[in-house]
């Protein structure tokens, strides 16, 4: 093939293949990715998707997903529901105020720097060790809550709530709140100054502009972050495990019941039953998200 203009060069790229279709090697670089993503992530959840099914003896069952009807898997599911919603909802707002108030300040200002870099290791900061930095901050022998009772404040005086949900839901909000900001900073960086200009030059207000302009524009970030930090919640499991050790309230607390007690032994699949159950909810919040996300994208 000779180039166009210049017949003493020739050149190879894009050659047709005999259907007349051009062979694109772009999608190697995904590659990486796939295999990845399959080892890791397809592949173990294939092996529990099938150990659901089987009993003990190795035959087929559908006794594994039948036992997800138990009284204390219920409980757990709504209570891991209720408190991931909450601590998600709650996380969602002040985080989306932090990051108006960051985006309000200068672009390229210090604090905006140093909220992004603190949010980033805050979020992905969690397990036993923050678990641990909150009962030795203001746990029941922490030095905050000593040197709040010496002074004549005892916030333990209705129980010890800290190991409670109320306590777990309030450990959640440390990574929900930084997680909110990097997710939603990018979505109020796409707001145009512009726009408020225009609302203001058409005689509105700050209300018009909120209710009219920015508010549907920003609400499916909003509602995608919020499923977001639902997901992260609803899967946690060592932070909840550290903090309460009885009653389990926590899906993925029972699965690590399932798998430790005598139940696993007589029961192998049933823990598996209760992981395809978290699977499946996070799958569903997933694809909710990624949809939302979708739609944002075309404004901002």
């Amino acid at each position: 093939m000779i180039a166009a203009g210049n017949p003493a060069v020739a050149t190879n790229v894009g050659r047709p293949l005999a259907g007349g279709r051009r062979f694109s090697l772009d999608w190697i670089g995904v590659v990486p990715f796939l295999a990845y993503a399959g080892l890791f992530l397809l592949l173990p959840s294939t092996i529990i998707a099938l150990g659901a099914f089987v009993n003990a003896d190795g035959a087929f069952t559908l006794e594994n997903y039948q036992h997800l009807s138990r009284s204390y898997v219920v409980k757990s599911t709504v209570d891991t529901t209720v408190i991931s919603a909450v601590t998600a909802v709650a996380g969602a707002i002040l985080g989306a105020l932090l990051s108006y108030a960051i985006v309000m300040g200068s672009p390229n200002g210090v604090l905006r720097r140093l909220v992004v870099s603190a949010s980033g290791v805050l979020a992905q900061f969690g397990g036993v060790t923050l678990a641990f930095a909150f009962i030795a901050s203001i746990g029941p022998a922490g030095f905050v809550y000593l040197f709040a009772q010496a002074h004549g404040f005892d916030y333990y005086t209705h129980g010890i709530w800290l190991f409670e949900r109320t306590g777990l839901g309030l450990v959640y909000l440390y990574f929900q709140i930084p997680l909110m900001v990097l997710v939603f900073l990018p979505a109020l960086d796409g707001i145009k100054p512009q726009w408020r200009e225009a609302t203001e030059s058409l005689g509105g207000n700050t209300w018009h502009y909120w209710r009219h302009v920015a508010g549907p524009l920003l609400f499916p970030a909003f509602l995608g972050a919020t499923l977001l930090l639902f997901a992260n919640a609803f899967s946690a499991y060592a932070t909840a495990n550290a903090l309460i050790n009885q009653g389990q309230p926590m899906l993925s607390q029972q699965i690590g019941g399932a798998l430790s007690s005598e139940v696993g032994a007589f029961e192998p699949g049933f823990a598996k039953a209760i992981a395809v159950e978290m699977i499946v909810i996070v799958t569903l919040v997933t694809v909710l998200y990624s949809l939302l996300q979708r739609r944002t994208s075309r404004w901002l």
